[in-house]
């Protein structure tokens, strides 16, 4: 399950992570070490224990001293995990986990599943992406949150759907996921279109099998999707960026000297087509390492929104009772020395809205000829499904769909005039068009816009639309 809620749970959980494994040696020693302040602490655990009013825990004692070290540091980055909540975390970076294998969408009126994973629980049990979830468990969406989706393997969950206007109810039964990193495939003109959710163990492995797929496709060019991905291990972005550039510096990394030390790439290969790069503000960690190493080195176009702004590393660090310490050991800076930490990446081509994205990331690789297919759920470029809608309203004998999707077929802009409540579209040739809200032209929706069609299509006759009252999907193009 991937949701903005639960992205941002797990930024704050810091799961947005650069990771390098580090040798413990030196930490074995130190904890061994004896010093007046280690004597200072048993002094005083022995009194709370020998006076304490009520009995105490020893355990809890420690692990409360423990994280009262780590707490001052003031980093959200760097935390202490027992065994257990070690493996929960390994697990969690290596994409593993115990669900029903959707990825779903909030908006502010309803939650609904953009995505389901090829041979899920979720799939098996017969949901669809676009489906609307109004109850779990039989509790209604608001008065309850996604976290119900997961439990153990093998334990059941009733959803109550919504589907055409049809509801119906579907159990499914969790189980262990052990999710890919990567996804890939061609579209238009020789297009490769690769997603990377995030950087595991095994996703430059996956990456070099898919590059390998794509290039024996014939790949011209690449759109390379790292929104949503909150980073992983250093080494796999590492390997992946080695797949790009053939020598260079990936970045600068810096520790406690402050010294600045090129991290360098020497026996890589060439990619050889142009690349866009896809980022949001959910770009985080080790997908910014990748995203800085290929702008800086003149490799890629970046097209999205700003990165999320996590440019520190962290040393997974073991402790001689076997729990672990995750402690930030270093910070990094693109081949451009830029420390973009808190700032966040920004892209060379702003572009808010998912499908705007990714329609302009694909004009710029080189697609000439789109058709984009979908409604308020779901998208459809040249018949292959991705994340995303076209923002289908319906009201009487009027179609609307998003602005931002519109301003991007024809690979233009859109701005909000305020006073005017007015929607003002400028085209790639610098025209500028406006459609009101009076007019009826225009729709604002629970914070988005939209525009009618048919007013759209007076001021830009290059767009072709129909819309298929069966199915209820709206077909969009540009001749």
């Amino acid at each position: 399950m991937k949701s903005k809620k639960i992205i941002s749970a797990l930024l704050t959980s810091c799961l947005a992570l650069s990771i390098t494994f580090a040798p413990l040696a030196s930490a074995a020693d130190a904890a061994k070490a004896s010093t007046d302040n280690s004597d200072l602490i048993n002094e005083v655990m022995k009194l709370l224990e020998n006076y304490n009013l009520s009995d105490v825990d020893k355990d809890i004692l420690i692990r409360g001293a423990i994280d009262g070290m780590v707490n001052t540091l003031d980093d959200p980055y760097s935390q202490y995990f027992n065994s257990e909540e070690a493996a929960q975390f390994e697990h969690a970076v290596d994409l593993e986990y115990v669900g029903i294998g959707v990825k779903l969408q909030y908006t502010p009126t309803e939650l609904y599943i953009e995505e389901i994973s090829p041979g899920s629980p979720a799939e098996k049990a017969g949901l669809k992406r676009g489906d609307t979830i109004l109850k779990i468990n039989g509790i209604p969406v608001d008065e309850t949150d996604d976290s119900e989706l997961s439990g153990a393997a093998g334990t059941k969950v009733t959803l109550l759907i919504l589907r055409n206007g049809v509801t119906k109810s579907y159990v499914v039964t969790r189980n262990e996921l052990n999710s890919t990193s990567v996804f890939g495939t061609l579209i238009g003109p020789k297009i490769a279109y690769i997603s990377l959710s995030g950087f595991t163990q095994n996703s430059d492995e996956e990456f070099a099998a898919m590059l390998k797929k794509m290039r024996t496709a014939g790949m011209k060019s690449m759109v390379l999707d790292l929104r949503d991905n909150l980073g992983g291990y250093m080494d796999s972005a590492y390997n992946i960026a080695s797949s790009f550039m053939d020598k260079g510096i990936m970045m600068y990394t810096s520790d406690q000297s402050g010294a600045l030390t090129p991290v360098t790439i020497t026996s890589g290969s060439k990619i050889g087509v142009p690349v866009v790069i896809l980022t949001n503000e959910y770009t985080a960690s080790a997908s910014e390492a990748l995203t800085g190493a290929l702008r800086d080195n003149k490799l890629a176009t970046v097209v999205g929104t700003r990165s999320y702004g996590k440019a520190r590393i962290q040393s997974l660090l073991p402790v001689s009772n076997g729990d672990m310490l995750k402690l930030t050991t270093q910070k990094y800076l693109t081949p451009k020395k830029e420390d973009f930490n808190h700032i966040g990446l920004a892209p060379d081509i702003e572009v808010k809205g998912k499908t705007a994205q990714l329609i302009t990331a694909l004009q710029i690789a080189g697609m000439k000829t789109l058709e984009v297919t979908g409604d308020h759920h779901i998208l459809n470029i040249n018949g292959v499904p991705f994340a995303g809608n076209v923002g289908l309203v319906k009201q009487g004998d009027k179609t609307y769909a998003s602005s931002l999707v519109l301003a991007a077929l024809v690979e233009g802009e859109i701005t909000w005039d305020a006073k005017n409540k007015k929607i003002i579209v400028k085209s790639g040739t610098g025209t500028s068009t406006g459609f009101t809200l009076s007019s009826k032209e225009a729709l604002s929706q629970n914070g988005e816009t939209y525009i009618e069609l048919n007013a759209f299509k007076k001021k830009f006759p290059a767009l072709v639309w129909s819309y298929n009252a069966t199915q209820k999907q709206l077909k969009l193009s540009i001749k």
